[in-house]
């Protein structure tokens, strides 16, 4: 490998552990504000229809983590298809809970929040906030205040996801290979290859 791939892999990975960070501290904070037992962001894996645990705080955040189940289960299936946020305090009585996948978890929870994960209108995944006390009903601000977080994980998700699919082309999987390989030919080639083979990429860069 080049200096230069060196490099930007180098970059790439780093930008990818800051970015599940980002998102790790995101769910942890959510949870404390809410006094929550859990509080979870789930990924929408388009390629295989599933949402995948990205980040767990609370119940669940050792072993959870890479679990998938598919898209349109449960409420948080409800919540990636029709982009609305949600509250249910009582999952016992609302026909969109699946209990089957929260058991599968380890965890079943009693009650709920939870908000669309969205970056220019598309839905990247969805933010959960699992079992906050009963005492009070639940108001304005707070879903205001889940939004915001839902704003910060949706950003956090993008950007992990942007990172993934550089590496993806880092190490020539996908379509975003051929480009690397070029990228790094061009490194190696002489003088006048280089001038020309830049010149061709700002095309494509217009183009697209």
């Amino acid at each position: 490998m080049s200096d230069l791939r060196a490099a930007v892999a180098a970059g790439v990975f780093g930008a990818e552990d800051a970015y599940r960070s980002l998102l790790r501290a995101t769910v942890e904070v959510a949870r404390a504000i809410f006094h929550a037992k859990a509080a979870s962001v789930f990924l929408l894996d388009e390629a295989t229809e599933e949402l995948v645990f990205e980040a767990v705080a609370g119940e669940g955040a050792d072993t959870l983590v890479g679990q998938r189940f598919p898209a349109d289960t449960g409420v948080a299936g409800w919540v990636l298809v029709t982009r609305q946020a949600i509250v249910v305090d009582d999952l016992t009585a609302d026909t969109r809970f699946s209990r089957e996948a929260a058991e599968s978890t380890g965890f079943v929870p009693k009650g709920l929040m939870a908000v669309p994960l969205l970056a220019e209108d598309k839905a990247l995944g969805v933010l959960e906030v699992l079992d906050r006390p009963q005492q009070s009903r639940f108001t304005l601000a707070e879903m205001e205040l889940l939004g915001l977080f839902g704003n910060q994980a949706a950003i956090a998700l993008d950007l992990l996801q942007r990172a993934r699919r550089a590496r993806a082309a880092l190490d020539g999987e996908g379509e975003l290979g051929a480009l690397a390989r070029i990228a790094t030919r061009l490194e190696d080639g002489d003088e006048e290859r280089r001038a020309a083979g830049l010149q061709l990429l700002a095309a494509l860069e217009q183009l697209l």
